[in-house]
């Protein structure tokens, strides 16, 4: 059925814009089509337009990410890139500060992000709870201001035998600006004004603010070199859209279900000097410190008055601390192009529990705790070369070496955090709401890898494009990997080209997944669960099955079409994406073996998927003589993921495998017009998503988000050749909701609607933004 909903979706795609064209050319003259970005990331041929790739591209500019309301990072990607999503998720601990986003519904860690074309370093957060990428340790988009970006290129296909680890389902590579001169600020100021209908309860709210503050200056180096500084700073204030808690005499909503409190700085800087006629340095990086709070579930009077407390609202803090530092060197050596480089990039996230308590402490428990820290970090070393030969028509080679060492380390955290009191010695030990990690959590681990590729790029003939790929990786821990890909485009015309890929990939189980040990309370089907989290080598985890992690192994293949003829491009391409070996985090498992925990979990290989799907992105511009210029799209995703094996322990829950079928959206459509004119300008979107299920442990505690369609507007004024620029929106302009929780299965009140929603459950925000540009 998805399938014929793709062919309906190329085509209504393709009629829509032909017919816009046939419309407007009555009046107007049409601009080149959008295609003309040149691209640095899916191929190592310099000069390659989008349009021209042999795989499918997105760009995402500078001005997309600025003329929306938000200035996250990536929900302003998922707002532009259909196959992208970035749910929400609420009550989940760590993930409520650190999201993951998705690309094709795949893994969070089965994309690879890349900086200047430099692979970025993953978070030291692990996503335990039950949410969407739930056993991912990916690299947070947010963590990098979009001011500093001038572009983003999201790589539809898979891309390991090209770059590595990790690109199963694609790559994200951040741009970053490029300016010796000029420079800007902007001010963003929003507020959410929302009717929040629940099961129990129905409120108006209007507040929730959010401000920030961005700016970038280009600068130069000598006479011919640039530094480009950008920085940015956010506070923004909770939500909550929780229902009515039941259990009160007087119902109230006594919970914070909703995007967190979040207080957050950034600063970037990319900078290049040439040192002759031949050679240049460069190097980037960037700071970030974010302060985030996120609520647990309550803890009621009635509960905590066995152990003399009063009722109390657990709130988790972490503190992010995120840098990235990169030089190198680029220049020609015996008439190769030739790019030296070394990153280091490190994340370190502490972690407090504060308006808490340790019920085996009784009323003598503190109130604030320190959980202790997680830190991962990274240096990666390459060298890459290139030269184009005088073979066919022309020849691109590229080859290069690359060296990376990760290490991942816990640390404890105050003894309180975990621990055992003498008061009330048979009550669960530990933080209510986030227990700290125990000085028999405390790991410090590293591994180093080392690779080399091939990439070959031939125009055989002026229709024919063939490329092929080739990769070795070696892994301290697991062993030897290679890869390889293949791609072809043949040009039938300037108007129309079909294209293809067939590649195979891998994803090495990161550190985290090997390493990561904690004992938490876990919400299960509205209960909370004292869940221990082991390595699969522990002797907990042994026990239940668990043994030593493999590498992820994947075959891809893509097709599709580019069509395009004066302002109007549309490109279609299909995929199958199969994944074997792949690592999930296992069902929370009930023990009584166990010390202290009424269940546990670790990761194991064994699943096996298969995503399938199409991509479409038809764009029309037009120019006008006296009403400006017109630009159209139409994107969509349509996907279907399907487990196609599971170990044979059954230790996967059905909640577990419909969250990799159907926790994303299978349809994704957004229609989006832009207007510039003379001093005003306007964008309005409508984006339409399928349902999503958040399944439970059993059919009847199912959610679904139900269908919905967000619409975004934005109107804005820039006068001619004026310093400033004014700008009024509105994201989720017709205050649309999930489909709200039912009473039935919300016995606490806390999840009012479904947390794997695509677009969140915050309601209308309404924002303004003022900038200067010089």
């Amino acid at each position: 059925m998805k399938t014929k909903n793709a062919l309906v979706l190329a085509a209504a795609s393709a009629i829509a814009m032909a017919q816009a064209q046939v419309a407007f050319a009555q009046d107007g003259a049409s601009a080149p089509a959008s295609g003309d970005d040149i691209i640095v990331t899916g191929t190592r041929t310099a000069g390659r337009s989008k349009l021209d790739s042999a795989s499918p591209v997105d760009v995402v500019t500078a001005q997309d990410l600025k003329q929306q309301g938000t200035t996250e990072l990536a929900t302003a990607l998922a707002n532009t890139v259909p196959s992208i999503s970035f749910p929400r998720p609420s009550a989940t601990d760590g993930t409520d500060a650190i999201r993951p986003a998705t690309l094709r519904g795949m893994s969070p860690d089965q994309t690879l992000v890349l900086i200047n074309g430099v692979r970025a370093h993953t978070s030291a957060s692990l996503n335990v709870n039950g949410v969407v990428g739930r056993g991912s340790a990916a690299v947070d988009l947010n963590t990098i201001p979009s001011t500093a970006l001038q572009s983003i290129e999201v790589l539809r296909d898979g891309a390991s035998a090209q770059y590595g680890s990790d690109a199963i389902a694609g790559v994200v590579n951040l741009r970053l600006r490029e300016a010796d001169h000029g420079g800007g600020a902007t001010v963003t100021y929003g507020i959410y004004d929302t009717q929040i209908d629940t099961a129990r309860d129905s409120r108006h709210v209007t507040g929730e603010s959010t401000i920030t503050a961005s700016g970038w200056q280009g600068l130069k180096l000598g006479q011919d070199g640039f530094l480009t500084l950008s920085g940015e700073y956010t506070n923004r204030n909770p939500t909550s859209r929780g229902d009515v808690d039941p259990r009160l005499a007087t119902p109230v909503v006594d919970n914070r279900f909703g995007d967190p409190e979040v207080e957050s700085y950034s600063v970037y800087a990319n900078a290049g000097k040439p040192l002759n006629d031949v050679w240049e340095i460069y190097a980037f990086g960037g700071y970030q410190y974010r302060d985030s709070t996120s609520a647990a579930f309550p803890r009621l009077d009635t509960a905590a008055a066995a152990f003399g407390l009063d009722g109390f609202l657990p709130l988790i803090n972490t503190h992010s601390k995120d840098l990235t530092a990169t030089g190198g060197l680029r220049g020609e050596i015996a008439g190769w192009k030739a790019d030296v480089n070394v990153s280091y990039g490190r994340n370190r996230i502490d972690y407090w529990t504060r308006n808490s308590a340790n019920y085996t402490y009784g009323a003598d428990s503190q109130t604030d705790f320190y959980d202790g820290a997680a830190i991962y970090d990274q240096w990666v070393a390459g060298v890459d070369f290139s030269k184009q030969f005088d073979v066919f028509q022309s020849l691109n080679v590229a080859w290069g070496v690359e060296a990376r060492r990760e290490s991942y380390q816990i640390k404890s955290g105050e003894d309180a955090s975990y621990g055992y009191g003498t008061a009330y010695p048979g009550a669960t030990p530990g933080a209510q709401g986030f227990p700290g990690f125990s000085y028999l959590n405390e790991v410090k681990e590293h591994r180093q890898n080392a690779s080399v590729y091939v990439d070959l790029e031939a125009q055989v003939t002026d229709k024919l494009l063939l490329g092929l790929a080739g990769r070795g990786e070696d892994y301290s821990d697991f062993g030897s990997t290679a890869t390889g890909k293949f791609t072809a485009r043949y040009d039938f015309s300037p108007a129309f080209a079909i294209r293809g890929t067939a590649s195979t990939g891998f994803r090495a189980p990161s550190l985290i997944q090997q390493y990561y040990t904690s004992i938490t309370s876990v919400i299960q089907d509205g209960n909370q669960i004292v869940t221990g989290t082991y390595p699969s080598t522990s002797d907990e985890a042994t026990a239940l099955g668990g043994k030593a992690l493999e590498a992820e192994k994947s075959t891809n293949l893509s097709a599709g079409f580019v069509a395009r003829t004066g302002g109007f491009s549309l490109t279609v391409d299909g995929y199958r994406i199969h994944v074997r070996n792949q690592i999930g985090l296992s069902e929370n498992i009930t023990v009584t073996t166990i010390p202290n925990v009424a269940a546990a979990r670790f990761f194991i290989n064994g699943l096996a998927t298969t995503t399938k799907g199409i991509d479409a992105v038809a764009n029309y511009k037009l120019v006008t003589e006296g009403a400006g210029t017109f630009d159209f799209t139409i994107a969509g995703n349509v996907n279907d993921i399907k487990v196609t094996k599971r170990p044979a322990t059954s230790i996967f829950g059905r909640n577990r495998l419909l969250t990799i079928e159907e926790g994303t959206p299978g349809e994704k459509v957004t229609g989006t017009v832009a207007w510039t004119g003379s001093s005003l300008g306007a964008t309005a979107r409508v984006t339409y998503y399928g349902d999503v299920l958040q399944p439970g442990t059993v059919a009847t505690s199912d959610l679904h988000t139900g269908k919905k369609a967000i619409t975004d507007f934005e109107l804005r004024y820039q006068p001619k050749d004026a310093p400033f620029n004014l700008a009024i929106g509105a994201n989720n302009l017709f205050d649309v909701y999930p489909d709200k929780v039912p009473a039935a299965l919300n016995s606490t009140g806390v999840t009012g609607f479904p947390y794997y929603s695509p677009f969140g459950f915050n309601g209308r925000y309404l924002y303004v933004r003022a900038g200067l540009s010089w």
